[in-house]
């Protein structure tokens, strides 16, 4: 097993030491704040253009602004599928190529359950809008040094319900939790990763899959009632710092320490056991037929 000199300290500065990136085009979407404001300025400051994706033109302009590369600013909110085309469509138009994407953008769900059309919304933001996005640009990716780094959790073991995607329950009427939920679209990301990284294998396009670790400063509790929040905030005290936690997204994506590894589930810099689900590949392909599905309806719904 390939064991990298990165560990859960290392920085996403460090994973990115003396490299020159002034010959890639990067997309990480959720850039406004927290590992994907991070994500963009490591990378950035080693020449990379970015393009930042964010919910808003305005917090997307406002980070692509800090940076010392060239960066274009795209607003795509991921709650509406109508919106991610849009975007797909304004990248693919404008850029030859795009030689890695970073999912990153994610929400964690309120106590309630909150669908748009028949989806609910963690799965359609963290994962289905991810789904969209990434398929559409995948003809953009350059064989043999393209890559797709897809932003996990270890909820997708620890969270997701224990019998994997509820396929029959994806508007969450029936068993919904907030934490089992979020759980479940971050499984959707691992199983998504491992699936595309079989597809795109004859292209020699990495695909990898990551928990980041718990990182201080994100905004994913903005969907957290009280007393939730509370804890949250309280436990931030010991959690992973933002530059810590854009590490191994970092690594991932432009590191040759990791060249040409592709299908793997990562934490702390370092390949990790993922749920035994991202090995059931029934459950994959149902998943895929499944999203594409959801995709074309949804936005029939949507127009």
């Amino acid at each position: 097993m390939t064991k990298t000199p990165f560990d859960s300290k290392s920085t996403a500065d460090v994973v990115l030491a003396n490299l020159d990136l002034s010959d890639r085009t990067i997309l990480v979407t959720g850039c406004s704040g927290g590992i994907g404001l991070e994500t963009i300025r490591a990378l950035s400051a080693r020449g990379a253009r970015i393009i930042g994706v964010a919910r808003s033109l305005d917090s997307a302009q406002r980070a692509c602004a800090r940076l010392k590369s060239p960066a274009a600013a795209i607003a795509c909110d991921q709650s509406d599928l109508r919106s991610v085309e849009r975007a797909a469509n304004t990248i693919a138009e404008r850029y030859e190529k795009v030689d890695a994407i970073v999912a990153n953008a994610g929400i964690t769900g309120a106590s309630t359950v909150q669908t748009r059309g028949s989806v609910e919304m963690q799965f359609l933001v963290n994962y289905l809008s991810h789904f969209h996005l990434i398929n559409r640009l995948v003809p953009k990716l350059p064989d043999h040094s393209g890559r797709v780094v897809v932003v996990s959790s270890s909820a997708s073991k620890n969270q997701a319900p224990k019998d994997g995607i509820l396929f029959d329950d994806l508007d969450g009427h029936t068993h919904y939790s907030a934490s089992k939920f979020y759980g479940q679209s971050k499984l959707a990301l691992a199983i998504f990763a491992t699936e595309l990284a079989r597809r795109l294998g004859d292209r020699g396009i990495a695909v990898n899959s990551l928990h980041p670790g718990a990182v201080k400063g994100t905004d994913l509790n903005r969907n957290l009632t009280f007393p939730l929040s509370l804890v949250l905030s309280v436990a931030q005290l010991f959690f992973k710092s933002p530059e810590q936690g854009a590490a191994t997204q970092s690594m991932l994506v432009a590191s040759p320490v990791v060249e040409q590894i592709s299908g793997k589930y990562w934490e702390d810099c370092q390949i990790a056991e993922g749920s035994k689900y991202l090995s059931d590949t029934a459950m994959a392909s149902r998943l895929w037929q499944v999203s594409n599905e959801l995709v074309a309806r949804t936005l029939k719904m949507q127009a």
